[in-house]
């Protein structure tokens, strides 16, 4: 199909490369031209495994391109996802202000006999999609514009203008987006139009059928699951604050081990042998981070407030995972009392591996109450070499052993693979003060110890 994409941002970019891979003619349109620049040559602005590789596919083979005018990538368009961001406002709710300029964008391309189908990817309030929808139809009527006059009588702009809005919610992770793009456990799809639902599963056949390659893994059909709009909406929401409640969950029992003496790895592993449980998201740690969780948590607690619920448990959440970072400094505190004028050494940046992405990320969080509290701090990430208002507060190491060097305790943030391989014995020498801790609970325990080292790890 022909295929816009709105917004080339990661969920942009990622959804443009793999439906090119799959066949489509994807443009993708992105108003910041410096980005559309870099990705029309084949520079992909972020770190994600494998979409790199379908980047450059889909522009050698001409099925993806990227443009900043409007016209260009919406007038042919069989099919329009908006990606665009909807970052929280001061007062918690997610702005929609980007969706609406997207929406206005589309209306008058809209005119004509093919139905064209216009799906929101980006996580957007409940009732959003009904709400473009009513943009829409304002813009074709002139209710937008307070210099034209709607005329009594003026024919009905659903006759007018041929579409129809279905919600198809992004669950993209970071680190493996391409993978979950293209082998997903589900499809969510929620619109009031059969015909826009039945097109939409026609462009995802490929992926539901698991066709699309030769080399594909053999897994099962992909389950498509149909709802109303708003149910679409919420899914979203719901997942994301489920998984950080699961985390949060977590991360309060592990506090309860290190009080009682339990070992929160047994007692993780104990429950998540339960199939009603499962193992996953049941790592604790230093707490969760990214772009999406806390701005979804957020915007789900307005949304309820706004419609006279308390969301006591989403509130929790937020409360626990912020507890959890601070676990770090307390048990830094517990070991070498006064951190005024300690060297600290953090391992990782990224709010997790294989991702370069800092949004919300703990690192920035412990940085900053380091750097408050008298400390000096080295840090060092396999691919973060910037970390913008924060450079001035910490100071990039360039390996392993230069982060260790003279430090007096290491901190693992960011459980990249690479850090779990190190010379233990060579660290020792080089730190003032031998002390480990590990905030993912991924270090190689008794290999640091053997070393000589200190080890603290999170509910042990």
């Amino acid at each position: 199909m022909r295929v816009c994409v709105i917004g080339a941002g990661y969920v942009g970019t990622v959804t443009g490369a793999c439906l090119a891979h799959i066949g489509n003619d994807v443009i993708g349109l992105e108003l910041d031209s410096a980005k559309t620049a870099k990705l029309s040559a084949g520079e992909l602005p972020f770190v994600e495994p494998d979409c790199q590789e379908l980047l450059e596919q889909g522009l050698a083979s001409g099925r993806l391109r990227f443009t900043t005018v409007p016209d260009e990538a919406l007038s042919d368009a069989e099919v329009i996802f908006v990606c665009v961001g909807t970052p929280l406002t001061e007062s918690g709710e997610a702005s929609t202000d980007a969706l609406r300029e997207a929406a206005l964008s589309i209306a008058p391309h809209l005119r004509g006999d093919n139905e064209k189908i216009i799906i929101t990817k980006s996580t957007v309030p409940v009732g959003s999609g009904d709400w473009v929808t009513m943009l829409i139809e304002d813009d074709l009527s002139g209710r937008n514009d307070q210099n034209k006059q709607v005329k009594s009588g003026s024919p009905d702009t659903k006759s007018a203008a041929n579409f129809s809005v279905v919600s198809n919610p992004e669950f993209l992770r970071e680190g493996c987006a391409v993978e979950d793009f293209l082998y997903p456990d589900r499809i969510v799809l929620g619109s009031s139009s059969a015909t826009a639902i039945n097109k939409v599963i026609d462009l995802y056949r490929p992926i539901i059928e698991q066709d699309f390659t030769s080399s594909c893994p053999a897994i099962a059909k992909i389950p498509v699951l149909t709802t109303t709009l708003e149910s679409a909406e919420l899914i979203k929401y719901a997942a994301n604050a489920f998984l950080a409640t699961k985390i949060s969950f977590i991360n309060e029992i592990a506090q309860i081990c290190e009080r009682v003496g339990g070992d929160i790895e047994q007692v993780a592993e104990g429950i998540g042998l339960d199939r009603r449980i499962g193992s996953s998201f049941l790592n604790a740690g230093i707490g969760w981070g990214g772009s999406c969780f806390r701005k979804d948590i957020v915007a789900l607690k307005h949304t309820a407030e706004e419609y006279g619920y308390t969301p006591t448990m989403l509130d929790a959440t937020l409360e626990v995972n912020d507890i959890a970072r601070a676990t770090v400094i307390r048990k830094l505190q517990d070991e070498l009392k006064i951190l005024k004028g300690k060297r600290i050494g953090l391992m990782g940046l990224s709010f997790k591996p294989l991702t370069d992405d800092l949004r919300d990320a703990p690192s920035l969080t412990l940085i900053n109450r380091l750097h408050n509290s008298g400390a000096r701090v080295t840090v060092f990430d396999p691919v973060v070499t910037d970390i913008g208002e924060y450079n001035d507060l910490a100071r990039f190491a360039s390996n392993m052993e230069e982060l260790a060097s003279g430090a007096d305790a290491l901190v693992l943030v960011t459980e990249w693979p690479e850090f779990c391989v190190q010379d233990w014995k060579q660290i020792a020498k080089v730190m003032r003060h031998p002390l480990i801790i590990d905030g993912r609970n991924a270090l190689p325990r008794q290999e640091i110890l053997d070393a000589g080292l200190q080890y603290v790890g999170i509910g042990r």
